[in-house]
């Protein structure tokens, strides 16, 4: 049975503030890249096991599409477009640049949102922490080495600020 029912909506999204109608089941991870037009969150697996759409709610990382956009209402989003500017970069975004830690590109944006999750919990984070909190990230171009080192890189950045 197909219902037209509509649901409103007010939350921040990268620091500005949405009010949308929107599809009860529409999720997240749609909403924001196809209604918002955050192109940086990429749906890979559709199933929250690759992490590529990787954004964050009140400052968690969660996948997107395991969330319905309805629940974000009243909160507040961080997608890659709003970690950092072209002009200022998040430290974890600097570190991911300069180490050369992506290759096709397509889970790093959410791998990186969940790296800034993790120097901003812990800066003092270990490589076995590191692996555990990224094992939710999928890549299938690299070996993580680099990435894992950008989060390290990352972490040592933040911590001398």
């Amino acid at each position: 049975m197909k219902t037209d029912s509509v649901v409103e909506i007010t939350c921040t999204i990268n620091s500005k503030r949405v009010h949308r109608k929107i599809a009860p089941n529409l999720t997240l991870c749609d909403f924001l890249h196809d209604e918002i037009g955050t192109t940086g969150v990429k749906k890979g697996c559709d199933t929250g096991e690759c992490g590529a759409c990787t954004v964050l709610l009140d400052g968690k990382p969660v996948t997107s599409c395991l969330v319905l956009a309805p629940q974000a209402d009243g909160h507040e989003i961080t997608t890659i477009e709003g970690l950092g500017t072209e002009s200022a970069l998040h430290p974890v975004q600097e570190s991911f640049l300069e180490l050369d830690a992506a290759q096709c590109g397509y889970c790093i944006p959410g791998m990186i949102m969940t790296a800034s999750a993790i120097v901003k919990m812990k800066p003092n984070v270990t490589e076995a922490e590191i692996k555990r909190y990224l094992s939710g990230n999928l890549c299938r171009c690299t070996g993580y080495q680099q990435q894992m080192q950008a989060v390290l890189l990352a972490c040592k950045r933040m911590s001398s600020k």
